[in-house]
């Protein structure tokens, strides 16, 4: 059997393979192991926005009342196992590596499965394996060719805010993304969707606990994951990376010192627009990812909304300049510098 290094590598470096729209890989792999998704009650979640804050709060709410919940949730910040949680906690490395080795080599199933698609059927197939009465399953991205897109039934289906992102995959437009995120709804089990009555934690908590109350479950309070308006120390840290993730930032945030750096496939002109005016300082930076836009580049959209910037290559050094007080613009950013953080 693998030990649990080997075992995340083996899952990593299919990173390779990139991203591959189509479902018929994985429900090659799955039907091989015996199509574990529909052993379980899923709550499936798409949209743009807040997919992580509603997952967390569903799961949370649903843990309150003593049952065994799984959660699904991308991407990771801190710990890869992160993203495979049952009741509060990471999946071990012992079970990491015990179901790889399973999956992978003792049954060598998908070969061609890229690193999404690899960690969703170790997800199915550990939830099963663990016997949750409810799996909260994040999409990774879109929905009806969403790798977590599987099962023949759900117990719902959850709609969060959409907006424009991953236009590359997904559509051109907010109404081309939504039909998208629709994808995960089915014909036997009802959608709850977003309600926007202008608050946006607001609106997600009402998301969720509408949702739980479909269940039968009293009304639980928001529980937002990593790295979303969370605290670190004096420093806010924020992954969003889209217009409307730099709406609800800049409902919280004024006057800062902040470091940015995003990825160039983002509406970065969109998200600037509401985060820059509420800093006093930018410092721009480049996440270490080829998907990254450089800090250079990252200055000329800045500029159009601060008059105070600067350019510090370097993610971890720029978060040691004196004064820093937000950090934001890429779940990588955030991943990348928090064990830096005074």
């Amino acid at each position: 059997m693998l030990n649990y290094d080997e075992a995340l590598n083996y899952i990593l470096d299919r990173q390779s393979l990139g991203i591959k729209p189509g479902l018929s890989r994985i429900k090659t792999a799955l039907e091989s192991v015996g199509n574990p998704q529909d052993d379980i009650n899923i709550i499936h979640i798409a949209g743009t926005n807040g997919k992580g804050t509603v997952a967390n709060t569903i799961a949370r709410g649903l843990q309150d009342n003593g049952l065994r919940v799984g959660l699904f949730t991308s991407p990771w910040v801190t710990d890869y196992r992160r993203q495979i949680q049952i009741n509060g906690r990471c999946i071990t490395k012992d079970d990491f590596a015990q179901y790889v080795s399973e999956l992978f080599f003792d049954r060598n199933i998908g070969a061609d499965l890229t690193e999404f698609e690899s960690l969703t059927v170790l997800m199915y197939y550990t939830f099963a394996a663990k016997k949750v009465d409810y799996a909260v399953v994040e999409c990774g991205m879109g929905g009806l060719n969403d790798a977590t897109n599987v099962e023949k039934h759900n117990i719902c289906s959850v709609l969060t805010s959409v907006s424009l992102d991953h236009t590359d995959f997904l559509g051109n437009t907010v109404e081309e993304i939504l039909r998208e995120k629709e994808g995960i709804i089915r014909d036997d089990s009802p959608c709850f969707r977003y309600r926007d009555t202008g608050d946006f934690n607001a609106d997600n908590l009402d998301l969720a606990n509408r949702v739980l109350d479909y269940l039968g479950y009293a009304p639980t309070e928001l529980c937002k994951p990593i790295a979303c308006q969370q605290r670190v120390g004096n420093v806010l840290v924020d992954g969003g990376h889209n217009a409307d993730a730099g709406k609800a930032l800049a409902t919280v945030i004024s006057d800062e010192i902040a470091v940015i750096g995003m990825m160039r496939d983002k509406d970065i002109d969109g998200y600037l627009s509401f985060v820059a005016p509420k800093c006093k300082k930018i410092i721009c930076t480049t996440v270490d990812n080829k998907r990254a836009i450089s800090a250079a580049e990252l200055y000329s959209y800045a500029k159009m909304y601060c008059d105070n910037l600067s350019v510090i290559e370097s993610p971890k050094e720029a978060v040691c300049q004196p004064g820093v007080t937000l950090v934001c613009g890429s779940f990588y950013l955030i991943r990348e510098i928090i064990d830096s953080l005074p």
